[in-house]
């Protein structure tokens, strides 16, 4: 009979019977299975306890045949080498693979069986053409040496390889084993001829051992020092530690992954556990926000063609409908299945920060279910690091640097979906014209990139699908009735749309007032919100922050002492949890009214005190907020009750958009049955009132050109700078698939789109920022525009273009006599310029301030521009006969502030000494910080401030972290605000 092939494989059958007796072993916690695998010499009884110590090579492998010691394994192995290699006439059936591998251990196709690489030798059962024998066939004592041999073989012998890589990375290889390498990949050429393939038309053909195989340095001691080393290498290694469990969990959760990316890929109706993603997934809403069922316009969504086709998509519900989870399945379903880049765009920082607090326990449990992905076997690539640099949440400014960063390195085609919360906000500002041309980049120069646009309110949906190319899904649904109401004087009247006015009269209020008290509360506040609280909860909307900080103090001034004992302990553990925030310090309207349950919610807030407030407002403790607009917009705090104080935000009267955006709030899902707004009007507004209420949803339009160095101007220059566009023909042709250009028809009444933007490159030109000319006869010509140093530096580093010659102007006088005693120099020029207009010094305090500084820093203030004399005279009234630059003068002032916060680090003590509120303070840290950076960028690119460069990357790192416990910096929190770094690739 012939004598069976040689069977290389490591054995797996369960229950099988060992061919060589082994001792009962104790397992220790900390030893290496390597250094815990014994084998009795003759089944004498258990063999002594080996330290689980590496620093000996004797002692690795326990009881198994040691390098200096007795050889009988590798004796083994040298015979059955000896008697393959003389037998010429087998018939070779190859069950495993034999790879002088690259110690990445990563096995390449089947087919190549024999790969050369570093001083490795891999052993790997392939358990689909694995040498199978018929159990009633004889077995020949070889084979049966053979599987006794391999399965004396160290237990991590297979994790040793795939770890190989990163544990033998920095190595080098001898020149003896480079030689020894040559020699090997001389023979393998012939190992790798189709008579010895198994896969080939040769397999049955005999092997050919001759002379080309016999190179001197290709003995059988070769695979004795290979084996000795992967040996070595092995017991060193350490050893995962998997479960039987985890194994299971990451079967089925693999299989699960698997079979969502096919769903996606082939659109099928069936959509698998969970729109396309495991069920765990499903688990995870259920356990974390208590989300059983989704609404049906939410499946409808879900579902809808378009989406399954990765089309762009807006779509638009009342707020509270549930729009955000929609999105969050979608981004989960393009991170975990198709594994692209995505990028969330929010229009404020508090909500960016809203955002990240309320996924934060929800994250933890993602990075487990992608840690649990990433462990199926190299099925799919590790995702778990990956995910945080992926998921990118951002407000409009951030996330249009990161898209300007990723087009520079030419990886837009990363970016496989952005997300884009408040769509409407494109009609306004200079937010709205940021986003408009991040969008516009995106849809220019990415063909592969999903944009999903959702808003509570919108109208002119037909140009914004233009823009976007996107399909549109409405629906008003609401999880709670809301109802609307006007109060005028003492009387109620329902909104209603079917009568003449608008207004129904419902009810007069049933409230007894004092003199005293009418005279306190004109507006009968006390009868709207006593009706509902403490029981319900009611949000009520002020023009101004000083009005919510107002009505919250009155209020409580005349509220029974009865709503003090409503959760009385829980009011005072917030009371002491904003004096750990404040060092200390509590504001004392705040210590007032939060044992009535109230509090007031505004930008002058510190983020730590936002945040205590917001989570006692969502847990009941408070149960009434005066607030400003600004929480309406993205802010997850719903009521029972909304009021609106008045009919404006700050001197403004309200829009339509920003009406629907505060009454929205009313109504809690699944906690109420309906939810109520009151607008209290003036007898004169009333008017203005019923054209609001009953009037339609204002129209986006662009800002492009409303805000001309932020918008139109910034756009050009970055076109230009980035190479998307370098002619005038092709700035045309972009410019035609912006907003502006779809509407161009409505905002360019005075001149042609074509005559804007030829006004605006020429603008830039003269600027000394854009160089080249444009053509006055034939604007299509091919005339190449190119970036100075200047203009390059403007758009690296964000910087406002109404400000930029200024900019290098201040950079330039620095370096004549930049003062470095102190920060003060490097402060003033990281302060922003944007907060200058709206900043109003105390000259009695600007005089004390400049009065404790040093010599040297006294005399920055006069380098800067603002004589001694100046502040002395403003101080003490003095009439001012010379001019001084106003917005200079602020700008010094706002750095006397931060040098202040950066020496104490205390935000209380220093809004205090300043006059200025916290949260003001606050902003102005966390805008310096970015602009400092934006400084260092626009630095980077010119050479003459070079010196810049390691003073302003300190000095911004000063700027955020000044004040640990009351910052929260976006760009420390994971796969928040990241950017890639320059010319990056992938």
């Amino acid at each position: 009979m012939a004598e069976p092939s040689l069977a290389v494989r490591r054995k797996s059958r369960p229950g099988s019977v060992s061919k060589r007796s082994r001792a009962p072993v104790q397992p220790s916690a900390v030893c290496s299975p390597v250094a815990r695998k014994k084998m009795s010499s003759g089944g004498e009884g258990p063999p002594a306890e080996t330290p689980c110590s590496n620093e000996s090579e004797e002692d690795m492998f326990g009881d198994h045949d040691s390098f200096y010691g007795n050889d009988s394994l590798l004796a083994e192995v040298d015979d059955i080498e000896k008697k393959y290699l003389q037998d010429k006439n087998t018939n070779i059936k190859v069950a495993g693979e034999i790879i002088i591998g690259n110690q990445s251990g990563i096995h390449q196709k089947k087919q190549d069986n024999f790969s050369n690489s570093e001083n490795v030798v891999v052993l790997k059962a392939d358990k689909e053409d694995a040498f199978q024998m018929n159990e009633n066939d004889p077995v020949d004592s070889n084979e049966e040496l053979t599987e006794s041999i391999l399965d004396d073989l160290p237990s991590s012998q297979l994790l040793y390889f795939e770890k190989m890589g990163e544990l033998s990375s920095g190595s080098r290889i001898s020149p003896v084993s480079e030689r020894r390498n040559k020699c090997v990949n001389f023979s393998l050429d012939k190992i790798r001829s189709p008579s010895f393939c198994p896969d080939t038309e040769h397999r049955n053909r005999p092997t050919d051992f001759s002379s080309e195989s016999k190179c001197d340095l290709f003995k059988t001691e070769s695979l004795k020092d290979h084996l000795k080393s992967a040996m070595t290498g092995n017991a060193k290694a350490q050893t995962l530690q998997v479960s039987k469990t985890k194994q299971l969990k990451e079967a089925v959760l693999s299989e699960e992954l698997c079979v969502a990316r096919k769903t996606i890929e082939s659109s099928s109706v069936d959509i698998g556990p969970f729109y396309g993603l495991p069920s765990k997934v499903k688990d995870l809403f259920r356990q974390f926000r208590g989300i059983e069922t989704l609404y049906e316009w939410q499946h409808d969504c879900l579902m809808l063609e378009s989406l399954q086709q990765r089309k762009n998509l807006i779509y638009s519900l009342p707020t509270s409908g549930g729009k955000t989870l929609v999105a969050e399945i979608i981004i989960l379903q393009e991170l975990l299945c198709r594994q692209k880049d995505v990028l969330m765009i929010l229009p404020y920082v508090a909500i960016v920060q809203e955002k990240v607090r309320g996924l934060s326990s929800f994250g933890i449990e993602l990075d487990f279910l992608v840690e649990e992905y990433a462990g199926s076997k190299g099925r799919f690539p590790p995702i778990k690091r990956r995910i945080k640099k992926s998921l990118y949440i951002a407000t409009i400014e951030k996330g249009h640097a990161l898209v300007n960063s990723l087009i520079e390195a030419e990886r837009i085609d990363d970016l496989g979906l952005v997300v884009v919360d408040e769509l409407h906000m494109l009609g306004e500002g200079s937010r709205g014209a940021i986003l408009e041309i991040t969008l516009a980049k995106i849809l220019y120069t990415s063909k592969n990139t999903q944009i999903i646009g959702m808003s509570a309110t919108l109208n002119n949906v037909r140009d914004l699908q233009k823009f976007l190319q996107a399909e549109y899904y409405t629906n008003n649904f609401r999880p709670v009735e809301l109802k609307e109401y006007v109060k005028i004087r003492d009387s109620i009247y329902a909104v209603d749309s079917k009568t003449e006015n608008g207004f129904t009269f419902s009810r007069l209020l049933n409230f007894k007032y004092s003199s005293n008290l009418e005279k306190a509360d004109p507006d009968h506040i006390i009868a709207l919100v006593t009706e509902v609280i403490p029981k319900y909860s009611c949000l009520i909307f002020c023009p101004t922050k000083k009005n919510c900080e107002n009505v919250a103090s009155m209020l409580c001034k005349y509220l029974k002492k009865e709503f003090r004992a409503h959760r009385e302990k829980e009011k005072q553990d917030l009371i002491k949890n904003l004096e750990n925030t404040g060092n200390g310090s509590v504001c004392p309207i705040l210590k007032q009214t939060i044992p009535f349950g109230i509090a007031y919610h505004h930008s002058g807030l510190t983020n730590d005190e936002r945040k205590s407030i917001e989570e006692a407002y969502s847990t009941g403790v408070l149960c009434l907020l005066a607030c400003t607009a600004t929480l309406a917009a993205g802010v997850n705090l719903p009521a029972r009750r909304v009021i609106l104080r008045a009919p404006y935000v700050a001197n403004d009267f309200l829009k339509k958009n920003q009406y629907k955006q505060m009454i929205g709030r009313a109504g809690r899902a699944g906690i109420d049955s309906a939810g109520e707004s009151i607008l209290i009007v003036q007898e004169k507004d009333k008017h203005l009132v019923q054209d609001l209420v009953n009037s339609p949803l204002e129209n986006c339009y662009s800002s492009l050109l409303l805000e001309l160095t932020k918008g139109m101007q910034s756009l050009l220059l970055s076109l230009v700078g980035l190479k998307i566009a370098v002619t005038h023909e092709e700035v045309n042709n972009f410019m035609c698939s912006t907003l502006l250009g779809i509407q161009q028809q409505l905002l360019s009444k005075e001149k042609s789109l074509t005559e804007i933007i030829k006004d605006g490159l020429e603008d830039l030109i003269e600027k000394g920022l854009l160089k080249g000319r444009i053509c006055e006869k034939d604007h299509n010509s091919k005339c190449t525009l190119t970036i100075t140093p200047l203009g390059k530096a403007t758009y690296k580093g964000s910087i406002d273009l109404a400000y930029c010659n200024l900019l290098y102007r201040d950079l330039k006088k620095g370096l004549e006599g930049l003062i470095l005693e102190s920060n003060l120099h490097l402060l003033y020029l990281a302060t922003p310029y944007d907060m200058t207009s709206n900043c109003s010094p105390d000259w009695m305090i600007y005089l004390k301030q400049f009065n404790q500084l040093s010599a040297a820093e006294q005399k920055v203030v006069d380098i800067v521009g603002v004589p001694e004399s100046f502040i002395t005279k403003k101080a003490s009234g003095q009439a001012i006969r010379k001019n001084v630059d106003s917005a200079v003068v602020n700008r010094l002032y706002l750095s006397f502030v931060l040098y202040t916060l950066l020496k104490e680090t205390n935000i209380w003590s220093v809004s205090e000494k300043f006059n200025m509120s916290r949260g003001y303070v606050q902003n102005l840290l966390n805008s310096a910080a970015s602009f400092a950076s934006c400084v260092l960028h626009f630095s980077e690119e010119l050479e003459e401030f070079w010196v810049y460069k390691a003073l302003l990357t300190e000095l911004t790192k000063k700027l955020t972290y000044c004040v640990r416990t009351e910052l929260i910096p976006l760009m420390e929190v994971a796969g928040v605000l990241e950017t890639p770094p320059k010319n990056a690739r992938q």
